[in-house]
Formats: C-alpha cells, sequence, structure tokens
C-alpha cells in the first residue's frame, strides 16, 4: 500500500542551543492556527529539535507577534516553563505518527479552563484584546484553539511538512487534501530543486 500521508515517528526531545544565527530563531507563521503555530516554536522536530523559546524575552516577543497584543507581556522563568509544557502536549495530540503522553489532554484541558482574552474597542475603531495576565489568557486562548482544532472538522487535515529539514504541522485547506509543503515557496521549491539534481545525477 502506497501512503503519502503517513507518518511514523519518535519524539526527539527538544535541545537548548545558545549559538543559533539570527534567521534560525526566526517565528514562523505558516500553519494556519494559532495553535500550530507556537508548536512550531521548536525547529527541526526529526533532526535538530531546537528551542527557539530561549528565554522568557523569546515568548513575550512571539506572543507580541501574534498580533493579538499590543505590547510584549513581562514573562517569568515559570510562565516560560508552563509554556513549553503546554506546546509539547499539543505538539504530542496534534502531530501524525506521535502518541499523546499521559496528562497531556489533562494539560490542554487545564489551561482552556483559564480565562482568555477579551475583545476590546479600540479608539480607531478596530478589534483589541486585553487581560488581567496576558501570558496566562495567551495559553488559555491557544488551548481552546487546540481543542477546536482537534475535535474540528480539520482535524484530520493536520499535516507535517514533508520537507526533511523542517517538520512544521499545517493545516491542509486545500479542496484535494493532498499539501505535503507548509509553504511552497520555500520547503516545496527546495525539495522539488534537491530532486532534480538527484534525478540529474542518474545515469542516463
Amino acid at each position: 500500500m502506497v501512503c503519502d500521508m503517513c507518518y511514523t515517528h519518535v519524539a526527539v526531545a527538544v535541545s537548548i542551543v545558545h549559538d543559533l544565527p539570527p534567521e534560525e530563531l526566526r517565528f514562523h507563521w505558516k500553519s494556519g492556527r494559532l495553535c500550530l503555530d507556537f508548536v512550531a516554536t521548536v525547529g527541526e522536530r526529526w533532526r535538530r529539535s531546537f528551542e527557539r523559546l530561549l528565554a522568557p524575552d523569546d515568548l513575550a516577543r512571539w506572543l507580541l507577534e501574534t498580533g493579538m497584543l499590543e505590547v510584549p507581556p513581562k514573562v517569568s522563568g515559570r510562565q516560560l516553563a508552563a509554556a513549553r509544557t503546554l506546546r509539547e502536549s499539543i505538539n504530542r495530540l496534534a502531530r501524525p505518527g506521535i502518541k499523546p503522553e499521559p496528562g497531556d489532554r489533562d494539560q490542554l484541558n487545564r489551561w482552556a479552563t483559564r480565562p482568555t482574552l477579551a475583545p476590546q474597542l479600540r479608539s480607531d475603531g478596530g478589534l483589541g484584546w486585553a487581560a488581567e495576565r496576558p501570558v496566562e489568557a495567551m495559553l488559555g486562548t491557544i488551548a481552546r484553539d487546540a481543542i477546536d482544532l482537534l475535535t474540528g472538522p480539520l482535524a484530520g487535515r493536520i499535516r507535517e511538512c514533508g520537507a526533511s529539514d523542517c517538520a512544521l504541522l499545517f493545516v491542509d485547506t486545500s479542496r484535494p487534501g493532498r499539501r505535503r509543503w507548509c509553504s511552497t515557496e520555500a520547503c516545496g521549491n527546495r525539495a522539488r530543486t534537491k530532486a532534480y539534481r538527484e534525478r540529474r545525477k542518474q545515469p542516463a
């Protein structure tokens, strides 16, 4: 049987690497869902599996870059550790080919019960978000998004990028449901170029 979307993986521990170039630490927003973008704060899950949230300030920067907060929140070491734990639970629950660990669902459900961001009408008429405890509210919002995804019609459309150096999760919203890469322009082009070069190497 041929299966283009079969996955068999063994979880790789997340590594703390302090000498990564800045481009490796950039956050990715290709998943199509907030919770999966959060999972992408670990790079190359099946190779180097490196941490992008190295310090509390990195989590504050990611939260700001979501566009849901107008100022970076103050993040403690305890909050960073809790965010990483929630992230890994979401990864195991959402990633094809990985079995969740005991407690992953409880972890997700506990965060989903927390107060989330409240919508606000800004002075310019636009939509804003606010919370007394913005870090906890954002994590609760992420947890609820994960539950919505995992229990909704798109649960079967969660894919892992087919590029060997990526492994980013994304929601496949294409009509045929056969999307292979998180980004056709980036990972897709690299994969096609590599395949072309391999074919050129083969004897005629």
